[in-house]
């Protein structure tokens, strides 16, 4: 569309395209890769009474718009201008091209004489493209895929290309835009991709290749491992190596014609001795099936269940022993308790009455007489306690005295 409205308003700038001027490009079209850099050039002709003060190249001219690249911030930094003056031929490099570089580049031509312009149009038309990988959409083991290294546009400029795997290069004499992989291998599976001769840095993006094949290496393996003793529960488990992975498993016993299980994991949750045989599995995919050898699988003795009954009796007893203890331990703590509850009891009131006794300033003489009687202190005949005390003379007293400790 902008290449016809240019054409349009080209229509009524004045130009001279009969007396002497004309331009002439190298191509028609041009296209690059993204990140690449290109070079565009034209030669010209002018009046030779014209003397040219200025030429240069612009993108999309239109009517009084035809502006100098090198003045436009997107392109000031990766373009450059040089000419052969001698052969009249103007170059234009660009380098770091983008999808925002694509349009109609044209040469510019201005003269001494104001009026006296030419624009070389219609100029080169730059397409910008990637690299991209295609591949078949399946691959089978044994086939000779080939692989394209495809671009939007086809490129102007002679372009041998190298092949990468997983990043690492492929054999050098590979430079066609064509890999062809003859008889693939699961060891083809990886991540292709291709790029300019020596130009790794415009690679295309990776695409992963994938080889598909029926399932191989099909193997059985029990749980648990060790001696099958009767009761235990049985796990047959089959493994493959196939793409894509099995999704169907169907499980045999010898001297058996049909399936007796499906499923990658095959369990008998009672083992006896009717389940002992060999078994095997067979795996299948898409694109084929295999099945495995087939394993031994036999019950080899009983102990396992009479050593758990006698674990299960010992652990029982032990139990009931650690109960007693702690009843019998509980027990005797609280008979201890008791004891010296009473002995504290008894010594809290020994202790009271003897300090009581011993403070006779704090008892009267009526409480004098009552511990004597507590204390059972009575001598026979006492002869003394039956006298007045306040009727008696200084002699009396020292016979009290001598009466209160008898020999």
């Amino acid at each position: 569309m902008f290449c016809l409205f240019s054409l349009i308003s080209l229509l009524v700038i004045p130009v001279i395209c009969n007396k002497g001027w004309d331009i002439n490009y190298s191509s028609k079209t041009k296209c690059a890769l993204k990140g690449s850099t290109i070079t565009l050039s034209g030669t010209y002709k002018h009046p030779n009474h014209l003397t040219v003060t200025e030429i240069f190249w612009t993108v999309n001219p239109s009517q009084g718009n035809s502006i100098n690249l090198m003045t436009l911030p997107d392109y000031r930094d990766r373009v450059q201008f040089f000419q052969n003056k001698e052969n009249r031929i103007f170059f234009l490099k660009l380098s770091n091209v983008t999808h925002e570089d694509e349009g109609m580049y044209c040469l510019r031509i201005v003269t001494d004489v104001e009026d006296q312009r030419f624009l070389g149009y219609p100029g080169i038309v730059l397409n910008v493209t990637e690299l991209r990988v295609e591949i078949p959409a399946e691959i089978i083991e044994g086939a000779s895929p080939v692989l394209f290294c495809r671009t939007t546009c086809d490129l102007s400029d002679k372009t041998d290309f190298t092949w990468y795997k997983n990043g690492k290069r492929l054999s050098e004499s590979i430079v066609s835009d064509q890999l062809l992989l003859r008889s693939v291998r699961r060891d083809d599976t990886g991540n292709y991709s291709c790029a300019p001769r020596d130009q790794k840095h415009l690679s295309s993006p990776a695409v992963t290749l994938s080889v598909r094949y029926p399932p191989q290496s099909v193997s059985v393996s029990i749980s648990p491992s060790g001696e099958i003793v009767e009761g235990d529960s049985v796990t047959l488990i089959c493994s493959s190596d196939s793409n894509p992975p099995a999704l169907i498993f169907r499980w045999f016993k010898e001297n058996q014609n049909s399936a007796v299980g499906s499923g990658q994991s095959f369990i008998i949750s009672s083992f006896n001795s009717s389940h002992s045989g060999r078994y095997s599995c067979e795996a299948q995919n898409q694109h084929g099936s295999q099945r495995s050898d087939s394993v031994s699988v036999a019950v080899e003795g009983t102990q396992r269940a009479v050593l758990q009954t006698v674990t299960g009796t010992v652990a029982g007893l032990i139990i009931i022993i650690i109960i007693i203890i702690i009843v019998f331990r509980s027990r005797k703590r609280k008979r201890e308790c008791g004891t010296e509850d009473v002995n504290q009891k008894q010594t809290a009131d020994s202790s009271d009455d003897t300090y009581t006794a011993l403070d006779p300033a704090s008892r009267t003489s009526a409480d004098i007489y009552s511990t004597i009687r507590s204390g059972d202190f009575r001598p026979p005949d006492d002869t003394y306690t039956a006298l007045d005390l306040q009727a008696r003379s200084s002699d009396y007293e020292t016979l009290a005295v001598t009466s209160a400790h008898p020999h």
